[in-house]
């Protein structure tokens, strides 16, 4: 399946690195506002076309378009490639808000098109091995669910972190989708949400890079604490900060009947998974493919061929969207909120899954 990469920023790389080692996708090109960076990207991996967004979506051997530009654009140039008759893999978030995230997954059901986004971390080896233990029983049912992601904040690393820190991005949609798309795997859909939080300061300063020294506004909840409940049963706390000097990253515990499991980092696509039980503790090794990001682009491009229905679905992405958003809403009300969408779970991939073999 073609595919055109819009969006040359730091992520791109990660991207075009998979995606050009699947046998099933072939990169047609990189699109970006700034067509020398994207000119830059697809002479390092070999792309042999760069240059607008138009000329992108107005090639007819691009059937995928992977959009990877800031979360304020994902629904206006996911719009426009569905326009074109494309299929589109998003980065998280889906969208802003619910309005135009439902906009978007309903106006590729009437083209006949398919939206699905990031994260595609679920589809990696680690989580995958998880998955395929909790649904195996090994642990029982799942009764509480532990997630943590605390870091003092990306301006420490990031060059340009200011989109971070504004609506649309934060701890809540920038991390959430990662942790609340692990949890929606292993619980289900999510049906009510209580949070608290805030914000430890309202500017922040960017510490490396050319924009060093450089102050910016602070527009979201950068500390955020949620109770999340599960329409089938089960609830899971859920903190994610930006404002934390104690660097904890990629804590996903899950207890049921039976034992509790200690997940790898749902930000990652390798890890082990540690099984407490009764007869002692064991480590259950990665099982599947080393591939990352781009992972769910290819899976999509099969699915689309096959016929069948991709598993890093719009639709999921949706209903995280709509639980991140009701977390926010739930900090800024004051009291718990409900979420009005569902899922139904897609199922774990084949253990021998593999993305480097040929298969279109």
């Amino acid at each position: 399946m073609g595919v055109g990469v819009i969006g040359a920023g730091v992520i791109s790389e990660t991207y075009l690195t998979n995606l050009t080692s699947f046998p099933d996708l072939r990169v047609l090109s990189v699109a970006d506002l700034d067509t020398a960076r994207a000119a830059e990207r697809a002479a390092k991996y070999g792309v042999p076309h760069s240059g607008t967004v138009a000329e992108l979506l107005a090639d007819p051997a691009i059937e995928l378009v992977v959009n990877l530009t800031v979360p304020s654009a994902h629904v206006d140039v996911g719009l426009a490639a569905l326009e074109s008759g494309k299929h589109v893999w998003a980065e998280k978030p889906l969208a802003l808000d619910r309005q135009t995230g439902r906009k978007l997954l309903d106006r590729a059901r009437e083209r006949g098109l398919r939206v699905a986004s990031a994260p595609d971390t679920v589809l990696g080896a680690g989580l995958q091995t998880a998955r395929r233990a909790v649904d195996a029983g090994r642990i029982g049912t799942p009764m509480s669910g532990i997630a943590l992601f605390q870091v003092p904040g990306p301006e420490r690393w990031h060059p340009s972190p200011e989109f971070l820190f504004q609506l649309g991005a934060g701890p809540v949609l920038d991390l959430g989708p990662y942790y609340l798309t692990a949890l929606v795997q292993l619980f289900g859909p999510i049906r009510r949400v209580t949070a608290a939080g805030g914000r430890a300061r309202d500017r922040r300063v960017i510490a490396t890079g050319p924009k060093a020294g450089t102050e910016f506004a602070v527009e979201v909840p950068t500390n955020v604490s949620a109770l999340v409940e599960f329409d089938r049963g089960g609830v899971a706390q859920v903190v994610l900060s930006f404002d934390s000097k104690l660097d904890r990253q990629g804590f996903l515990e899950i207890t049921g009947t039976d034992g509790t499991a200690v997940l790898p980092d749902p930000n990652k696509f390798t890890g082990d998974t540690v099984l407490h039980l009764d007869d002692g503790v064991e480590t259950l090794a990665a099982q599947g493919h080393p591939a990352e990001r781009g992972t769910g682009a290819l899976e999509l491009a099969r699915s689309v061929r096959a016929g069948v229905p991709e598993r890093a679905s719009g639709e999921l992405a949706y209903h995280v969207l709509d639980a991140m958003l009701a977390i926010e809403e739930s900090v800024a009300l004051g009291h718990p909120v409900e979420v009005a969408s569902t899922i139904d779970v897609p199922p774990a991939l084949p253990a021998g899954w593999d993305p480097h073999a040929a298969t279109l």
